[in-house]
């Protein structure tokens, strides 16, 4: 039997497009009001789907969109971060 695996697929808050989950990054919100970026996709909160483009990530800044969705302020550390670690992985 030749059954494909099934790639999950998420949205990309900033874009809108729907992806592969490992072409996108993931930021989660902690109960307590934490942010920070989950590379394994596996910690506990409420998470929001970036692409890994620099593009993704200035347009989330820019309309506040990351804000919005995890319902927190975020730094400006954050997406820093998420700029550097587009940076490393190209």
């Amino acid at each position: 039997m030749n059954t494909k695996k099934k790639v999950p697929m998420r949205k990309c808050i900033a874009t809108g497009e729907m992806k592969p989950k490992k072409e996108l990054v993931r930021i989660v919100r902690s109960k307590e009001g934490e942010v920070s970026i989950d590379l394994t996709g596996k910690k506990s909160g409420r998470g929001a789907y970036l692409s890994k483009n620099k593009e993704a990530v200035l347009l989330a800044k820019k309309k506040n969109t990351l804000s919005n969705h995890l319902e927190v302020p975020i730094q400006d550390t954050i997406y820093e971060e998420l700029l550097e670690l587009i940076e490393k992985e190209n």
